[in-house]
This record gives structure tokens, sequence and C-alpha cells, in this order.
């Protein structure tokens, strides 16, 4: 984080450019506030996370898969490297989609839960929203004129002033 930010945000600033005399410890209480609406906002995001079931279920399920596809590349490469090398190109060739279906499954697992995050991320953002204001303030007024007014009003500002 630059300085600019820090005085921007009026955030301390950081441990490292706090002379060593003056440092806080490790208690977060000490270095930043924790403001009850972010504490609020907290506990909605967290409450909203048990609602969804099955999540754990269907992680430990693709870590099992890709754990086997692992274990299936690491005993096809080891069968590889002791068969005749003309056979042994065709058993890398299946290694290696062994390898590629391990690193789909984790992927797969890391998509979904960005998914969740972003997921949740929106969740908040319409949450807060909601809390605002239905009834924001009017930032300006407005008048009702047919289209011959505003020329003639127009025209009027137009025309210069004779001192």
């Amino acid at each position: 984080m630059t300085r600019r930010l820090e005085e921007l945000f009026d955030l301390p600033p950081k441990v490292a450019d706090v002379p060593e005399s003056t440092q806080p410890g490790n208690d977060i209480e000490n270095t930043l506030p924790i403001l009850p609406e972010s504490l609020a906002t907290l506990d909605k995001i967290e409450s909203a996370l048990p609602a969804v079931k099955g999540l754990e279920a269907s992680d430990t399920e693709i870590d099992e898969l890709a754990k086997k596809a692992t274990e299936s590349y690491d005993s096809l490469m080891d069968l590889g490297m002791q068969v005749d090398s003309r056979y042994a190109s065709e058993i890398f060739a299946v290694a290696s989609t062994m390898l590629g279906h391990a690193i789909t499954a984790k992927t797969a697992k890391l998509n979904k839960k960005l998914k969740m995050i972003q997921l949740q991320l929106q969740k908040a953002k319409l949450d807060q929203t909601a809390d605002d204001d239905p009834n924001p303030t009017a930032t300006g007024t407005g008048h009702i004129l047919s289209r011959n007014e505003l020329l003639q009003h127009l025209i009027r500002r137009e025309q210069p002033k004779k001192p």
C-alpha cells in the first residue's frame, strides 16, 4: 500500500514504516478499528454460506478423482519405463491424459470456489444497496417547458446585453 492511499483513507502506516520502538503487537484491534457495519456484513455473508448444501461432498469427490488420476498417471509412467519402446509411446499418451484429467478436476474445484465467492460478493452488494434509502434526495430541480418556450429562453440568453 502506498503512502498516498494511507493518507487518502486515513489508515495507520505500515508496520515497516513505523519505528521499532512504536510498532504495535500482533493484536489487530490495536492496528485497525473494526466497524460494526463491516462485522454485520461479514455475518450476513457467513450466514449465506451454509444455505448451499453439498459443496463439501463434491469437493471430496473431486479430490478423490484427482488423486485416482494422479495415481494412475504414476503407475502408467512406471509401466511405460518397463515395456518395450515401441509400446511405451501409447502408454505415455494415456498417462498424460490421466494427468490432464487430474488437472481438470483441480481446476473445476477452484473455479467452483471462485464462482461461490463471486456470488457471495454480488449478494453482499445487493444487500447493501437494498439497505440504502429507497427515496434518495433530489439533486436538482426541473421545469416543464414547451418547445417554443425553450427556444425563446435560449434566444434571450444568446442576445448580447447592451450597456
